[in-house]
Formats: structure tokens, C-alpha cells, sequence
């Protein structure tokens, strides 16, 4: 490992005041030699890609545009040319969502704001005298982790319970053997691990994730939505595990709790342009119209390429009774497309609300050329005689 005078830093937060104030901290005590800096998360990871010198030590901020902190250590924690990069996280504030989220992506250090540049020095040479005297667990792990990319599950499970030997106190390496039991679909004895980890840690959210999975397999439902249910109160930010609950609750008939489920997605992920699109197609597809439209329109305003949404945004209008903006959404998606049945029928039902009766022919016509047998286009048509 290099000194880190020597070093390339990557400090990543989207307020340029802060950016600058870690630099000039870094360089009052003489770390780095290059120093890269990136806005949020989605440009960290180009950077992080492209780097000559490679980037040695992340600093990064928790909540941000795009790409949030977390998803970044995720990304980078997933990528075996930058997984063992030391990352410390900045964060407003150290509450339960904060400390679980950074725990459930292995962040190596957290840090709250304000700090004074002896706080980031002392956090910094904390985190390198880990990397350069890594703790037999820490060895452990990364074995781990490199067996298991290798395909040598039986071989990860070996180092996991040497993980456990090592440090019999810590959650993660009980979270790591059950992980890898549920890979190799031995559930029963997974949920064992998983209940292990979250006596001894009960903010271990992925724990809970797990379980809530296993549970859902196994066919027991309830048990499946008590262990969503308490992941997502600790961290309610993860998609696939808010949208998983959902369809969960959805599947119970539990609608007005699954929209409060996905309320909160949307409100905790605001910034997340992929999560907005992931979140539509699910509410869309579920008939959950009104927020499906909230966040078409949110996404369509920071990203107005994607005239794909502008279909879900016409679909969630209609259905909110605000058809003169239905209208207009569902022309531009029409615009986009040769062939949408489903999209000119709403289209049709829209002015036929407006009581436009021109176009409204025009569009059930179009869905009657294409299925002539569609008894919706056919009672429209009928109507307008």
C-alpha cells in the first residue's frame, strides 16, 4: 500500500464547497499526490473506471443525486479490481438507516458532518492501518469473496466458518455462511445463519432480506412480510426489497399497505432516476396509477429523453380523472411508436371524456385495424354514432 502523501484521493459529494474543503484538508496534512473529484455517485464510477493513477481511497458523501453513496460502495464492493479500496462515508447525520445501509454494503468507516481535518486524518490512518494489518476476518472474507467468484461455493462455506472462528461476535460472517446456503438453495439451514447474524446485530438488514426471501419461498407468507417489513423500517431506501414487500402485500390483498410501501420508496429514493422508472413500470403494471403518474412526471422532468414514460404518465392522468394532460402525454407517447394498442386505446377512452368525438374514431379504429375483435374499441366506435 502506498504512504499517502503518495496516494490518489477521490473525494465524491455534490456540494463543491465540500469537495473543496476535503481537499484542502487532505492537503494541509500533506495525503495525496492526485486528487479526483466527482459530483455523485454515477460519475465516481467513471472515474473509478478510467483513473490513471488508479484511485487509492474514497471519500464519499451519503446522499446524492443519480448515484447515492451507498450505491457507489455497492458498485465498487462488487467490482473485484476496486472492491478493496478503503471508502469512508460522510454522512449528515449517524441515525439507524444511516449505520445499516453503510453496514449492509461493508463501508469500511463513516463519518459525520461537520468534522475538522484532525477527525479525517485520524478516520484515514485508522482505515490504512486496517488495509496494510487486515484482521484475520477481514483475510477470511476476502477469500471468501474470491472463492465464491470462482464458482467454489463448498470452498467459500470453508472460509466463512473460519470467518465465524475468527471473530465469533460479528454478524457478517453468520449473514455470509447463510447467504451462500441460500445460494446453494439449502434454506432450512440458512435461515439458521441469517437468525444467528440478527441476534447478535438487529440492524443486520440483509439478514432480514434474506429471510423475508426464504420465508417467501417456503410458501409462508406472513413470516415472509414480517422480515420485509422490519428491513424496511430500518432502511427503507433498497428497491428490489420495497418492491418485492410490495408485491408481497399486493399478493395478500394488503393494497393500501403496499402503496405506502412504494410512497416510501419514491420519497427516500427521490434523486434515483433508475428507481423512478423501476417504481413506474411496477405501480403501472400493479394499476397504481396516481403514483405511477407522480413519478413519470418527476422522471420526465430531470430526464425528458425517456418519452417512453410519457405512456404511464397519460395512463395515471386518465385514471385521475384529468384527462386535457392525459391527452397530451399519451399524443407524445403515440408519437414514439407504430404500433401501441393498448396505449391507442386509452387514448380513445381519453377524448372520448372530452367528449371529442373525431378523435376519438380516430384512435379506436386504429386499435380495430390492429385487433379487430376488441370489444372496448368496438362499444367506443358504437358510441360515437
Amino acid at each position: 500500500m502506498k504512504k499517502p502523501a503518495q496516494m490518489t484521493f477521490l473525494i465524491v459529494d455534490d456540494v463543491d464547497n465540500m469537495r473543496r474543503s476535503i481537499r484542502a484538508m487532505l492537503k494541509l496534512i500533506g495525503y495525496g499526490r492526485f486528487y479526483q473529484e466527482a459530483a455523485n455517485g454515477r460519475d465516481a464510477l467513471k472515474i473509478l473506471q478510467e483513473a490513471d493513477p488508479p484511485v487509492d481511497f474514497i471519500i464519499s458523501d451519503y446522499n446524492m443525486p443519480h448515484v447515492s453513496g451507498t450505491e457507489l460502495l455497492n458498485n465498487v464492493r462488487a467490482d473485484k479490481k476496486l472492491r478493496d479500496i478503503p471508502f469512508l462515508m460522510i454522512t449528515a447525520e449517524a441515525n439507524m438507516e444511516v449505520v445499516a445501509e453503510a453496514a449492509e454494503h461493508d463501508v469500511d468507516a463513516y463519518m459525520t458532518k461537520p468534522f475538522v481535518t484532525a477527525t479525517l486524518e485520524q478516520k484515514i490512518n485508522e482505515l490504512l492501518a486496517l488495509v496494510n494489518t487486515p484482521l484475520p476476518i477481514t483475510m477470511h472474507l476476502r477469500q471468501l469473496a474470491d472463492l465464491e467468484e470462482e464458482g467454489d461455493l463448498d470452498g467459500a462455506l470453508i472460509a466463512a466458518r473460519k470467518a465465524v472462528e475468527a471473530k465469533p461476535g460479528s454478524s457478517r460472517p453468520y449473514r455470509e455462511t447463510g447467504r451462500l446456503l441460500f445460494k446453494k438453495g439449502a434454506l432450512k439451514q440458512a435461515l439458521g445463519f441469517f437468525q444467528k447474524a440478527i441476534e447478535l446485530n438487529r440492524l443486520d438488514v440483509p439478514s432480514y432480506h434474506h429471510m423475508g426471501q426464504i420465508y417467501h419461498q417456503l410458501g409462508d407468507t406472513d413470516k415472509a412480510i414480517e422480515n420485509y417489513s422490519r428491513a424496511m423500517t430500518i432502511s427503507p431506501r433498497h428497491a428490489d426489497r420495497a418492491l418485492n414487500f410490495a408485491q408481497l402485500l399486493i399478493d395478500q390483498g394488503k393494497r393500501e399497505e403496499a402503496q405506502k410501501v412504494l410512497r416510501l420508496l419514491f420519497k427516500t429514493n427521490s434523486s434515483d432516476l433508475e428507481m423512478k422508472e423501476r417504481l413506474i413500470l411496477f405501480c403501472a403494471a400493479q394499476g397504481i396509477h396516481e403514483l405511477a403518474a407522480r413519478a413519470s412526471r418527476e422522471l420526465l422532468k430531470e430526464d425528458p429523453s425517456k418519452v417512453h414514460i410519457y405512456k404511464h404518465l397519460g395512463i395515471g392522468l386518465y385514471h385521475s380523472g384529468l384527462y386535457q394532460d392525459a391527452a397530451q402525454a399519451l399524443e407524445k407517447a403515440a408519437q414514439e411508436t407504430e404500433t401501441d394498442v393498448e396505449l391507442w386505446l386509452v387514448l380513445a377512452k381519453t377524448y372520448q371524456a372530452l367528449k371529442m368525438v373525431v378523435r376519438t374514431e380516430k384512435w379506436a379504429t386504429r386499435v380495430i385495424r390492429v385487433d379487430s375483435a376488441n370489444m372496448e374499441a368496438k362499444e367506443i366506435l358504437n358510441q360515437c354514432l
